[in-house]
C-alpha cells in the first residue's frame, strides 16, 4: 500500500476516549517526560512493542494525545494491511504501512510519526522477552531520520508484556511436528516469515483469555538529535550508531519503569487504578 495522500484529520481526544474508555479503566495508563515533546517540531517517536500489540499502541498515542495535542502517525507492519477490513480501520486512525516511500511521504510533509523497529516479531513475544527490545539488525527508522533531519524521540510502554503469560510460542511452534510441517509450505512460510509472526498462545485472569489489569505506564525520553550524523543516512555505521542510542534510552527508561512498578505492586493491584 503507497500513501496516496500525507493529509490526515485526527479524531477528536473525545471520540477516541469514547473509543478507549474501557482500555483507560482497566489498564489506567500514565505518560511520564511529555516535557520532553516539542509539538512544534516533528519528530520520530520510537519505542518497545507490547505482546500482541493491541493494546498499548492506542493508549500511549491517546495520552500523548491528551497531555501534548501531537497525534503522530503510525507506521505499520506491513502484514497489517494484507487483512481485509483491518488495514482500512488502521488508516482511519491515521497509520500507514512501514515502507520507505511512506516513510518519506510524512517526513516531507513535517508530520510526527511513530514506529515500533521491532513490528511484527517484538508483537509476537517469546517466553522470557517481557520488556526486551527485538529489532534484530533493523536500522531503516535511523537512517529514515538522518536522512530528513527529523528528531528521535524514544519512548519505552511497560505493562502491556504482563497482560498474558505466554504458554506456547514461536520457538515452540518451529521446532513442533504440526509447526515443521505447516512451514514446509512455501507461502504460509513467506506468511508467517519462518515463524517469526507465530502469535503466542496465552492465559490471562486465571485460565481464561482476559488480559490481566496490568497498569500501563509510558515514558518519553529526551529527544536525540541526529544533525550529528547529518549527511551519512548511507553510512551502515552511523546508522548502527543512531539505533544504538536510542535503544539504550528505551531500555533504561524500561528498567526504570519496572523498578517503580514494583514498588507500586505492594499497594496491591486493585490501587494501581488509583492515580497519584
Amino acid at each position: 500500500m503507497t500513501l496516496k495522500s500525507s493529509t490526515f484529520t485526527p479524531p477528536s481526544l473525545k471520540s477516541l476516549d469514547k473509543r478507549l474508555r474501557v482500555q483507560r479503566w482497566y489498564f489506567a495508563p500514565r505518560l511520564r517526560g511529555s516535557e520532553n515533546v516539542d509539538p512544534q517540531r516533528p519528530s520520530l517517536f520510537v519505542g518497545n512493542h507490547g505482546l500482541y500489540g493491541l493494546i498499548d499502541s492506542p493508549l500511549f498515542v491517546a495520552e500523548l494525545y491528551r497531555e501534548t495535542g501531537v497525534y503522530p502517525r503510525a507506521l505499520g507492519d506491513h502484514f497489517h494491511f494484507q487483512i481485509p477490513g483491518w488495514g482500512p480501520l488502521l488508516e482511519r486512525f491515521g497509520a500507514v504501512d512501514g515502507t520507505p516511500e511512506n516513510c518519506q511521504a510524512l517526513m516531507e510533509s513535517g508530520q510526527h510519526i511513530l514506529v515500533f523497529p521491532g513490528g511484527g516479531r517484538e508483537v509476537a513475544m517469546r517466553k522470557g522477552e517481557e520488556h526486551r527490545l527485538v529489532w534484530k539488525q533493523r536500522t531503516g527508522f535511523a537512517r529514515m531520520a538522518i536522512a530528513h533531519g527529523y528528531d528521535i524521540i524514544p519512548f519505552a510502554s511497560a505493562g502491556c508484556d504482563y497482560t498474558y503469560d505466554v504458554l506456547f510460542d514461536g520457538e515452540a511452534f518451529k521446532t513442533s511436528r504440526l509447526g515443521q510441517r505447516v512451514l514446509k509450505n512455501g507461502r504460509v512460510n513467506n506468511i508467517l516469515r519462518d515463524g517469526d509472526l507465530f502469535m503466542p498462545l496465552g492465559r490471562g485472569v486465571g485460565p481464561t483469555l482476559v488480559p490481566r489489569p496490568e497498569p500501563f505506564w509510558f515514558q518519553i525520553g529526551k529527544p536525540i538529535r541526529t544533525d550529528r550524523w547529518a549527511g551519512r543516512a548511507g553510512d551502515k555505521d552511523a546508522c548502527w550508531e543512531l539505533r544504538e542510542e536510542v535503544a539504550s534510552s528505551i531500555e533504561c527508561m524500561l528498567a526504570e519503569l519496572e523498578h517503580d512498578r514494583a514498588d507500586a505492586r505492594h499497594k496491591g493491584w486493585r490501587k494501581w487504578f488509583l492515580k497519584d
